[in-house]
């Protein structure tokens, strides 16, 4: 993950992160918070994970009924300040 590689402290954060939402079977924002309670729904089927306590964000788009996520943002805190989270 080019990512990873630039910001290697959030390399641990961001594989259990992903090793967990693999995995997942999410149906509903409960079901998230069970796994991740630092998650917040923005919108536009956009949930917002604070990776490696409040460093780095990660954005996600949900689709529950197709069982599909696709991630749209990793940034640190300062580069998640500048877009619009709902809408990435």
């Amino acid at each position: 993950m080019d990512f990873a590689e630039k910001h290697p402290a959030s390399a641990s954060s961001l594989n259990t992160w992903y090793n967990i939402a693999k995995t997942a079977d999410w149906n509903k924002l409960a079901d998230i918070k069970k796994a991740f309670n630092n998650v917040d729904y923005v919108g536009n089927d956009r949930y917002v994970f604070n990776i490696k306590g409040d460093d780095f964000r990660l954005v996600a788009m949900m689709f529950f009924d197709k069982r599909t996520l696709y991630i749209r943002f990793v940034g640190t805190h300062s580069e998640y300040d500048k877009i619009d989270c709902s809408t990435i």
